[in-house]
């Protein structure tokens, strides 16, 4: 039977794409793009709408563990979260790949498909662990806030790390680019859709912890070892807008210069 090129059109859920992966092989149909609900508009490719059936989205990712193993099925979920362009393509295709070939396909990293997604795989995994250390949280009525502007969806990978990490605490990481938040209180936590995030101006308190820790951060540096090429590659600019060290610079310095 021919395979047959339709544009899908969905939720922008994970388990909305699996639905579409379970519809792909039920009727023969090669997706040719993904477009959320939002996004969606005219197209050279047959439209059509699918609607997410949780079920259906269950025996796809039941499957996935035996045809693809424990490393693909991995890749798999966590390359939904990357920021690569047509993700959904890139893992229709890789999921294609080990239904075809069967657990081990990973290891074939000369294959196109393979390559891609581990690539970005490794992309999002970095990333998440570079904020592990990158974000700076304040204390704002009572409990803690922080923001982040990363290029992939890493909340899921760092709510393991922050919830270990302060598991007593009541906390909120808002991820300013896809507009999502890890809430945190003692014994629950969720990742719940969020506009926008307005922080009030900080206390007193907070406004002094933020001076001291600048102050130790200029203490602590060796001017004669100053190397502002390495401190980019070990803390990459695009990361200090969020961070404490690096707001307000110039007036912080001032109100501590002697």
């Amino acid at each position: 039977m021919k395979w047959t090129q339709v544009s899908y059109v969905y939720d922008g859920t994970f388990f909305g794409f699996l639905t579409c992966v379970f519809d792909s092989y039920q009727y023969w149909e090669e997706p040719a793009d993904f477009v959320s609900f939002d996004r969606a508009c005219a197209s050279f490719y047959p439209q059509r709408a699918v609607e997410t059936r949780r079920e259906d989205a269950r025996r796809v990712y039941r499957s996935l563990e035996e045809k693809l193993g424990g490393e693909g099925k991995r890749w798999l979920v966590r390359g939904f979260l990357t920021c690569l362009p047509e993700k959904e393509l890139w893992l229709w295709r890789f999921l294609r790949l080990g239904y075809a070939q069967g657990p081990g396909f990973t290891r074939n990293l000369a294959d196109p498909v393979v390559c891609q997604i581990h690539r970005a795989v490794r992309h999002l995994e970095h990333e998440a662990h570079l904020y592990t250390g990158f974000v700076r949280f304040s204390q704002t009525e009572g409990a803690l806030v922080g923001q982040i502007t990363p290029k992939n969806r890493v909340l899921p990978l760092l709510r393991g790390h922050f919830c270990a990490r302060f598991p007593q605490e009541r906390f909120l990481l808002y991820d300013k680019t896809h507009r999502e938040a890890l809430v945190h209180q003692p014994g629950r936590w969720a990742i719940v859709p969020m506009d926008s995030l307005e922080v009030d101006a900080p206390g007193a308190e907070e406004a002094a912890y933020r001076r001291l820790w600048r102050k130790f951060y200029d203490t602590i540096a060796i001017e004669g070892r100053e190397n502002p090429r390495c401190r980019m590659t070990q803390m990459p600019k695009r990361f200090w807008g969020t961070m404490t060290e690096f707001q307000n610079e110039t007036e912080e310095r001032k109100e501590l210069a002697p």
